[in-house]
């Protein structure tokens, strides 16, 4: 609802409050699919989508029951005495019948309202009412379409339940107002805790041991309110206290969740943040001898029914007279859209992760990760690495084609899908996008990053990426303007961009690391950004990834002339995050100059601890390595929602994220995120009807519920995965270090 909206129907009650309080609550969430599919769900054998308004199930035939096939939605509220009408308009293709039912939830799912419908192919308004005998606030509203001999299209639209009240406002459970990294702290670095109260003085505070031992005290400071959350806060800084289990911190009648001192979190956060990328893979089976039982799942898109395939997939209509074979990759998100721009800095972070540490990868080395791939003489990070870099490749326009050597934007389906839905079960069309220029340069420039860092290992495909990168490049520099459609958004994520100054800035930085070329070196040096402060408050993603080029330039050696005064604004941009940390109250340096939190905001924070961990490795300056685990401290639990935002870390983890797989909340049988998948995070704009329903007027980092139908706080995606396993990575080196240090203390 605009805030125009809003205010209108303010005035209305204000003029005529006995008509408004007499108008029935609706307890529907998007009954007219106006926002997408959310938060409606369905039986794994019809998933659904929104076609011309309506949400539309192809619906098996044969099914024994009427409950073998549902379409439903949860979280409906219903008061004992109550009367409702329970509304919709809907058709199928043949004639058939269905039930429509307002029942519990759970077992034994007993029925406020059993209702059977026959159907027609012509849309028919019907409307039920009936008076609830329960109060519950958890009830279903369910379309039970199975049971008929043949299969059938079902659609459906405008459903409303009209009756009670509306739902009281959603108050987030926070825990204990005590928030800590819900995971631990290492021995050697600081360790601060946020205490949210009333008291506007300093308040005592206990950490104690497992054992409930009393190992230090202190007094809280005092903070004031935190305007990204509305909450009067103290900080807590507990000191240095020995290496061990179980910890709690205790204040103002609170105590934490238990967290650890020391230990391998970090280096299992590394590990796990990685593997995620393993189970984003298309065209290839996910097998159970590396991703665990749960997870396991045929291949999806690879044209084995009902998969349409992506061996040979052709272009939007009259974008192109060719079909190409772009299998494999990695899924974006929850959905099964494959996305180059947001492809390329995802497997760009994780070429960086690698480059970092590429004279001694360790953990990340050859047979280290859970990758059919291990032990082939190849570090398993680039093995994954490849799987998506292959995949880029092969959205490149062949030679003899318009636009050859430019790079197709994206590939989805031609529809949206709903949740859940496994890729192999994904019935839709596939197609390819318009080129871009920024889908081109972002081949050029992880395409020269492989060049680089596969030639000690594979000549011949580093060889290949080279070749791309120069072709790309020509064909960007040929066609500088071509810009993804902000409208086009039917079935996958537009990711448009209208400015492209800074992948040209990227790329042109990754051709020269590679090649030395003077071509490249000038087009570097003669960019406006490269003089430019591109550390902004709001951090680097896919669609501004200067940053990218910057830090490599700062890094990787090269005759760069100016390469002392880049590597000095690598660490100008590290003091501002440094100083933006310290001025929050959850010790965060993520501050977006407009005071709302962006789409992703997780990953904005991440970006910003990049920065500030490059900073490190230019200077070893320790406030800096702080500052890193500070960021990590607030997205593992020392934040306004007491909240980790990484599935697997900490007592009280985000583990409903929006996916069309993991997706346990709606299907049991499936699983939730594996451990290590980072949510986007507090997102002010609350675009999905989920957030819209239970969020409205949040404070900026309030803005987020861990609901699977909340795709605009909660979905997953590679690009926020990578960012957090680059920093993990950082940490765990971190926590390796000072563990080594302790011993030869000891």
């Amino acid at each position: 609802m605009s805030r125009k909206m809003l205010i209108a129907l303010l005035g209305i009650m204000l003029v005529n409050p006995v008509a408004a309080a007499a108008a029935p609550a609706e307890q529907i969430t998007n009954g007219g699919f106006e926002a997408g599919t959310a938060p409606w769900w369905w039986t794994g054998n019809a998933p659904a989508s929104v076609v011309d308004g309506r949400l539309c199930a192809e619906v098996p035939g044969g099914t024994a029951n009427p409950w073998d096939v549902i379409i439903g939605q949860n979280e409906i509220d219903l008061e004992a005495g109550t009367s409702y009408a329970f509304a919709f308009t809907a058709s199928a293709s043949a004639p058939v019948s269905i039930r429509a039912n307002v029942q519990l939830a759970d077992p034994p799912y007993t029925a406020e309202l059993s209702q059977q419908v026959p159907l027609t192919t012509t849309a028919t308004r019907v409307e039920y009412p009936f008076t609830s005998k329960v109060a519950t606030a958890k009830a279903q509203v369910v379309f039970q379409i199975g049971a008929n001999a043949n299969p059938f299209t079902f659609c459906v639209d405008d459903v409303s339940l009209a009756g009670g009240t509306p739902p009281p406002p959603y108050i987030p459970d926070t825990g204990p107002r005590v928030r800590v990294n819900q995971s631990g702290y290492l021995p050697s670095s600081a360790k601060h805790a946020t205490l949210v109260t009333t008291a506007t003085q300093p308040v005592a505070w206990q950490l104690r041991k497992a054992d409930g031992k009393v190992v230090a005290r202190g007094t809280s400071k005092p903070q004031g309110i935190d305007p990204t959350s509305r909450q009067n806060t103290h900080v807590i800084d507990f000191g240095s206290p020995p290496v061990g289990k179980g910890y709690t911190l205790s204040a103002d009648g609170e105590t934490s969740v238990p967290f650890d001192i020391g230990g391998d979190f970090y280096q299992r956060l590394r590990t796990d943040s990685l593997a995620f990328f393993y189970h984003q893979r298309s065209g290839t089976p996910i097998d159970a001898a590396f991703a665990g039982a749960s997870y396991a799942r045929p291949a999806g898109h690879v044209g084995v029914a009902p998969n349409q395939g992506d061996t040979s997939v052709p272009c939007q209509p009259g974008v192109c007279d060719y079909r190409l074979d772009v299998r494999g990759g990695w899924y974006d998100a929850g959905d099964h859209g494959k996305y180059v721009v947001n492809g390329g800095i995802s497997v760009a972070q994780l070429m960086s992760e690698f480059e970092r540490v590429k004279h001694n990868p360790g953990a990340i080395g050859d047979g280290k990760l859970k990758i059919p791939e291990g032990r082939n003489g190849v570090p398993d990070i680039l093995d994954e690495a490849r799987w998506q870099l292959e995949f880029l490749l092969r959205m490149q326009v062949p030679a003899g084609k318009p636009y050859a050597g430019m790079a197709h934007h994206k590939i989805h389906d031609n529809e949206w899908t709903g949740l859940p839905l496994p890729p192999h079960q994904d019935p839709k069309l596939r197609e390819l996008h318009p080129v871009s220029t920024a889908a081109t340069l972002n081949v050029a420039a992880t395409a020269a990053q492989c060049a680089r860092l596969f030639g000690p290992y594979d000549r011949a495909f580093a060889n290949k990426c080279l070749t791309a990168a120069r072709q790309a490049w020509t064909a960007a520099k040929a066609n500088p303007a071509i810009y993804a459609s902000p409208s086009d958004g039917t079935g996958g994520g537009a990711y448009d961009d209208t400015n492209v100054t800074d992948e040209f800035y990227w790329a042109a930085a990754e051709l020269y690391l590679t090649t030395g070329s003077r071509e490249y070196r000038d087009a570097v040096v003669s960019s406006p950004l490269h003089t430019a402060d591109i550390f902004t408050q709001e951090g680097f993603s896919w669609q501004s990834v200067a940053v990218l080029g910057r830090l490599d330039l700062a890094t990787v050696p090269s005759g760069l002339p100016d390469r002392s005064r880049v590597r000095g604004s690598v660490i100008a941009g590290a003091d501002k995050y440094l100083a933006t940390a310290r001025s929050q109250a959850y010790g965060v340096a993520y501050a977006p100059g407009d005071g709302m939190y962006a789409w992703g905001s997780n990953s904005q924070v991440l970006n910003n601890l990049v920065v500030l961990a490059t900073g490190y490795d230019l200077t070893k300056r320790t406030a800096y390595r702080d500052a890193v685990l500070s960021g990590l401290d607030y997205l593992l639990g020392r934040n306004p929602l007491n909240l980790s935002y990484v599935t697997g870390y900490g007592e009280r983890d985000a583990h409903n994220q929006h996916h069309r797989f993991w997706a346990h909340q709606l299907d049991p049988a499936l699983p939730n995120p594996l451990a290590g998948s980072v949510a986007g995070g507090p997102n002010s704009s609350i675009q999905d009807p989920v957030a819209q329903d239970k969020l409205r007027g949040c404070a900026a980092a309030m803005c987020y519920i861990d609901d699977i139908g909340s795709w605009a706080t909660n979905e997953v995606t590679i690009n926020w995965n990578s960012a957090l396993a680059w920093v993990a990575g950082f940490a765990a080196e971190q926590a390796e270090a000072q563990r080594c240090h302790s011993m030869r203390v000891e």
